[in-house]
């Protein structure tokens, strides 16, 4: 699977460093990222509008300057424990294969740097979970960020290699 790659001119040692950047944010008490190239805009928690037969995972929608966006709560997706929305939710706007989606999170962390040799692959689970959702984790001082691939997420495919910017 194809990472994007931003390239930083020198690390202290005075050497080229190959890195990501990553949108990073909290479910419960893990932390995950998603490719910066992916979001398009965060915004706080705002009520949506409730689509009949949707799944249920997908909250609704949003009319976000005149584009209907669907809203999957993460939460749902992953089969966590849901808790109420507050202050600190915020729904992620990205961008996956040329569709415009929304996810809402407990909270946004930050935007941090990840070079590409502290990319981990995601472990074997074997045949108890879907491990393609998974770019990879990195582990970021004392915490682990786990990585995910936002279009296998929502849409349960990998972006096609001419789209995967």
């Amino acid at each position: 699977m194809a990472l994007e790659q931003t390239q930083f001119s020198q690390n202290d040692a005075g050497h080229s460093t190959d890195a990501n950047q990553y949108l990073t944010f909290s479910l419960g008490d893990e932390e995950y990222g998603v490719d910066i190239l992916k979001v398009q805009e965060i915004k706080g928690y705002v009520p949506t509008t409730r689509i009949p037969n949707a799944p249920p995972e997908v909250v609704g929608v949003l009319n976000l300057r005149g584009t209907i966006v669907p809203i999957v709560d993460l939460r749902r997706k992953f089969g966590l424990e849901e808790i109420e929305y507050n202050q600190f939710t915020a729904i992620v706007v990205v961008v996956v294969q040329n569709r415009v989606m929304g996810v809402i999170v407990d909270s946004v962390s930050e935007v941090v740097n990840i070079p590409l040799s502290d990319i981990q692959p995601a472990p074997d689970f074997g045949n108890s979970m879907n491990a393609s959702t998974l770019q990879g984790m990195a582990r970021m001082g004392e915490n682990l960020i786990i990585l995910l691939d936002i279009d296998i997420v929502l849409l349960g495919e990998p972006a096609p290699l001419a789209l995967a910017a």
